[in-house]
């Protein structure tokens, strides 16, 4: 349980510094009744992704575990493995790609004709389903054979962390009064410049911690599942 709470900690916390989420926030926070605002947004932002996630894991999530009731070690270590992998890919994409990406602005958000809550819930809905760091936490999820109530418990855990700059940014505004602007306003400038290479830096570290996870998982915890694995893949090479 340890690891799989580290697991979805890391990659939570990693695909917080979605720009799609954290800039319209920043928007939010300049505003009249700031921090009303940029609280409402999270909100909406927190129940349409952790109700997303738990559709996809209590629905597709069980019906693929049902065919695998009672997952082992082996099984869940490959998973955690491929998670790792997928945010590696990722990143690396979004490295690669950080300087045109950063090249091009990113667009202010429409928030006059929409509450806050609605505009969290909107934006959360729309990128949901290329929400594929999430995808990949959901995968180990399930995968751990866990019951529904400690894998919403998780599901929980993953966003919160996926909203905590969004609550930083609510307790700015709180704290810090007359300066908060200022210093959201820098911290603004700086996601519209360095955004691709933040989340590209962030997605690699996460990915890279998951994968060696899984990798110790397998080499030491798997019940000589390494081994196993090894023979496996020799008797295929063979024929």
């Amino acid at each position: 349980m340890v690891r799989l709470i580290a697991l979805v900690a890391s990659i939570g916390l990693a695909d917080s510094m979605n720009p799609s989420t954290v800039l319209p926030a920043l928007y939010l926070a300049s505003g009249q009744r700031s921090c009303r605002h940029v609280v409402q947004f999270t909100v909406g932002v927190f129940a349409v992704y952790f109700a997303g996630g738990a559709v996809v894991a209590l629905g597709p999530g069980q019906v693929l575990l049902a065919l695998v009731p009672h997952p082992g070690p082996t099984a869940r270590y490959v998973v955690e493995t491929v998670a790792g992998v997928v945010m590696l890919i990722a990143g690396g994409l979004l490295w690669r790609d950080r300087q045109s990406l950063a090249h091009h602005e990113l667009p202010a958000p429409s928030t006059a004709d929409k509450s806050s809550a609605v505009l969290g819930m909107t934006i959360t809905a729309v990128e949901f389903p290329t929400a594929f760091p999430y995808f990949a936490a959901i995968a180990a999820i399930v995968g751990s054979g866990f019951d529904p109530g400690r894998q919403l418990i998780l599901l929980v855990l993953y966003n919160l962390c996926f909203v905590l700059p969004l609550i930083a940014i609510a307790v700015t505004v709180a704290v810090a009064g007359d300066t908060a602007d200022r210093v959201l306003t820098r911290a603004l400038k700086l996601l519209q410049t360095y955004w691709p290479a933040l989340l590209a830096g962030l997605a690699l570290i996460a990915g890279t911690f998951v994968i060696l996870l899984g990798a110790t998982g397998l080499a030491s915890g798997g019940h000589g599942s390494v081994a196993r694995i090894s023979r496996r893949l020799r008797r295929v090479l063979s024929h």
